[in-house]
């Protein structure tokens, strides 16, 4: 039986979002309260360059309930419930997982494939990286300092979702500002594309491009399949 949109059966806040909430807060709270360790979990937790020596495979998934400060982790946690109320409602909670998930893995692996070429283009021919200031690091050191966190990525397949789906929904910028769905996606996709290609910052735009990437394969190939409001993933 496929799991639709029923007005009586709408939560506002469905389980696999609430424990989502739930767990990137407590590995928040945790990073501070290791720190008094001298116990780095970002560092074991987030995601390196995978030719530097402190990565991981389980990394991949990880990095995405990491957060490097409190706004970061707030609008992150607000855009889940915002947008991934209205699709675990739709989706139910099996799917809806699978695609966070999934756009999660993906915004991930976009964002070691951009790091390999910005290696092999640039980094590959230095042994070592001049900070300023006379400060000079090794590059195997420079390389584990790559390191990626937070659910942006997997948020930004939400986004995309809720705009295929809900193309003509408006959405409130800035709580004030309406603005349809569709040209909210398409806009913030091109921020993020004109943003990663001019660099600066401290933002893995191309890893916001890679979660959207993949949620729009996930939605095509389940539109096609027709199962995209089934409870069959796959």
């Amino acid at each position: 039986m496929s799991e639709q949109y029923s007005p009586t059966g709408f939560r506002v806040l469905p389980p696999v979002v609430k424990h989502l909430l739930i767990i990137n807060v407590l590995l928040y709270l945790a990073t501070f309260t290791m720190n008094r360790f001298q116990i780095d979990l970002t560092d074991y937790l987030g995601l390196h360059f995978f030719k530097a020596s402190d990565f991981r495979a389980y990394q991949l998934i990880t990095y995405m309930f990491m957060h490097g400060n409190f706004e970061h982790l707030f609008f992150n946690m607000f855009a889940l419930w915002m947008f991934g109320n209205t699709l675990e409602n739709i989706w139910g909670s099996k799917r809806f997982l699978w695609f966070y998930m999934l756009c999660g893995i993906g915004a991930g692996l976009c964002q070691e494939v951009v790091q390999y070429i910005q290696y092999v283009t640039t980094l590959a021919q230095y042994d070592s990286v001049n900070f300023g200031g006379g400060q000079v690091i090794s590059m195997a050191n420079y390389l584990n300092m790559l390191n990626t966190v937070g659910a942006s990525g997997a948020i930004y397949g939400l986004l995309l979702a809720f705009g295929m789906m809900f193309p003509n929904s408006m959405i409130y910028l800035y709580f004030f500002v309406p603005i349809k769905a569709k040209w909210f996606v398409i806009g913030y996709a091109v921020i993020e594309l004109v943003s990663g290609f001019i660099g600066g910052g401290n933002v893995a735009h191309f890893a916001h491009l890679g979660g959207m990437l993949f949620g729009l394969i996930l939605i095509l190939v389940w539109k096609k399949k027709g199962r995209l409001y089934g409870d069959q993933i796959f």
